[in-house]
């Protein structure tokens, strides 16, 4: 099966799909996995594209195309998120669908991996253009969704009002409300209480037993966020609530440093006056890429793929690196990395929080019976110290290996197995 690399793409020197292509043959060869388990995992198990016309403000028709890619849906429905980005492709979303279910499998909740998206700005429409994107893409790929069959969630650019669309999309179009079509929605349409933070929380606790099991003191340690989304800033939140030390935070326009920490909530009401964490009063304006490189413990990359490469893989000076974005690192800067003796959490366990408590907004939706946050947060740590604790001990087993490849490992022991166990059809 040929897997189409856009033209796009080819002018990258990073491209997400073979990021994961890379790191899935790597683990297969370990593990000596069967070939023919091998070649039904790397290729996706159903790819749509579609057209999204809808009339603009000004009265022209505008026609965006959208993708929805469900990778495996061997352990159970698809899982992953809808992300509106200019530089949306069929590559980028067939490499997260991949990586939602090798997510889904390290923290082993019964989903498989999916993702989808548009290519559009989002800046650059009125919120009734983005409706109206919204609700026609849902149209679309109607077809392949259902909350039995594969759950949309937020994504790059997308959120809770994005959600409720959906929802009200889908529900118009089967002549019922449907809650468990999506997650991340508002708590008032069957959204679940820790959602919005949830991936942020989720960095947090596997950064504290990483620091635990790697010998670092947390407390003591400077910690420097790539991004500061949702992701970021509600990782940078709590850290700064737990008494961290941050210093240095971006957004996609550049980032702030100060060696003696920041006020968290300070820059976060900063950025959302002015749109963005640079020129903050006391701090020092620095690039995406320099961030990477301020001197710090622990780095925490929360933006987008392909930030550590080979080209700056030599300059981190963090012990420590928690992925919270997908695919922030290289297979090359993996190595370099490696080599130097810097830890990596990898994404697929770091950021697993928001898709674990996606699974309990689901449940709940299911079950119309709602949990308490301090249930949620408590359910949530328990997922994801049960999961690293899981890959410390492939880590043991096989020994002389880091941490991305023994998740890597457990992630595809478990879908392998689940594919081997359910056979072919016919």
């Amino acid at each position: 099966m040929a897997i189409h690399v856009s033209e796009k793409k080819k002018n990258y020197r990073i491209n997400p799909l073979h990021m994961a292509w890379e790191q899935l043959e790597t683990t297969a060869k370990f593990i000596k996995l069967d070939s023919g388990i091998l070649q039904k995992l790397k290729y996706p198990k159903r790819i749509l594209t579609v057209s999204v016309p809808i009339k603009m403000d000004n009265g022209k028709i505008q026609v965006f195309k959208g993708y929805r890619v469900q990778h495996n849906l061997d352990r159970g429905p698809g899982k992953g998120g809808i992300r509106y980005h200019p530089d949306v492709d069929i590559d980028e979303v067939t490499a997260l669908a991949m990586w939602m279910t090798w997510k889904c499998a390290v923290v082993n909740i019964p989903y498989g991996g999916a993702k989808g998206g548009v290519v559009c700005d989002p800046t650059k429409l009125s919120q009734t253009e983005l409706e109206h994107i919204t609700r026609r893409y849902i149209s679309e790929i109607g077809l392949i969704i259902g909350p039995e069959k594969d759950i949309p969630a937020p994504d790059v650019n997308t959120n809770a009002r994005i959600m409720a669309w959906i929802m009200d999309t889908y529900s118009m179009n089967v002549g019922y409300s449907v809650p468990g079509i999506v997650t991340g929605k508002p708590l008032s349409l069957g959204g679940s209480r820790g959602r919005a933070e949830a991936t942020g929380r989720g960095v947090v606790f596997v950064t504290q037993e990483a620091t635990k099991y790697f010998g670092i003191d947390l407390t003591k340690s400077k910690i420097a966020i790539q991004g500061f989304g949702n992701v970021g800033y509600n990782a940078a939140r709590i850290f700064y609530d737990l008494g961290c030390k941050i210093v240095a935070v971006s957004d996609v326009q550049g980032g702030i440093y100060d060696p003696e920490g920041l006020d968290i909530p300070a820059v976060y009401k900063h950025s959302q006056k002015n749109g963005k964490v640079q020129n903050f009063k006391g701090t020092k304006n620095i690039s995406n890429k320099q961030l990477l490189e301020v001197p710090c413990d622990i780095l925490i990359p929360a933006a987008i793929e392909g930030q550590i490469t080979e080209d700056n893989a030599n300059k981190i000076k963090a012990k420590l690196v928690v992925e919270a974005a997908n695919g922030p690192t290289t297979p090359q800067a993996d190595k370099i990395l490696d080599q130097r003796g810097i830890k990596v959490v990898p994404d697929i366990l770091a950021n697993a929080g928001g898709v674990v408590v996606s699974y309990f907004e689901w449940v709940q939706s299911l079950q119309a019976y709602f949990w308490k946050e301090k249930d949620v947060q408590q359910r949530l740590q328990e997922v994801i110290v049960n999961a690293f604790d899981e890959v410390v001990e492939v880590m043991k087993k096989y020994k002389k290996i880091n941490m991305r490849t023994a998740a890597m490992i457990l992630a595809l022991q478990r879908v392998s197995e689940a594919a081997i166990l359910r056979g072919l059809y016919p």
